[in-house]
């Protein structure tokens, strides 16, 4: 009888051990490599809205103008679309129009660009740096305020969007 306990207390304790090695992969997967992120703000409608929540890739990598991510200044997360990288020039002038290396800014954005903070054009981005822009270009804080976003600020690239307003 005491060798069927000890079998049954060994299985429990080997069920255990590998419960918590699962939950700890499981943990590490979400926070260190994953992340799910929640927008809050206007900063990238109509691409991101306020209340969506975002799956994000968190390990170092190289990114690519049109990427949208995630990246702190002053302890604050933000949500941003890279509009050049470094060695890239760009310049902001009084049109709304966005130049990047002398080449306006292609895509759907639907806000006009205008110059904002202290930044002086043409602006020359240093390497390991990015310049990042909200969708929502006349009402978000942005690269335009900040300056380049140095790599190590960004939190990590957003791969999908759940639209799940209120989570």
């Amino acid at each position: 009888m005491s060798d069927q306990n000890s079998t049954i207390r060994k299985g429990y304790l080997r069920l255990i051990a590998r419960t918590i090695l699962f939950l700890l992969v499981i943990y590490i997967f979400f926070t260190k490599i994953l992340c799910f992120q929640r927008v809050e703000g206007m900063q990238m409608f109509p691409s991101l809205k306020d209340g969506d929540l975002t799956l994000s890739y968190c390990l170092k990598q190289t990114f690519r103008p049109n990427d949208v991510i995630i990246y702190e200044v002053n302890g604050e997360k933000n949500f941003g679309r890279i509009i050049a990288v470094g060695g890239n020039e760009i310049n902001i002038d009084g049109s709304g129009d966005v130049k990047i290396n002398g080449i306006s800014e292609s895509g759907e954005i639907i806000y006009p660009s205008y110059h904002k903070g202290d930044i002086k054009y043409p602006y020359q981005i240093p390497e390991g740096s990015v310049f990042v822009l909200g969708d929502y270009r006349t009402q978000t804080k942005d690269s335009r305020e900040f300056g380049a976003i140095k790599e190590s600020q960004i939190k990590g690239k957003v791969l999908t969007i759940l639209r799940r307003r209120g989570i």
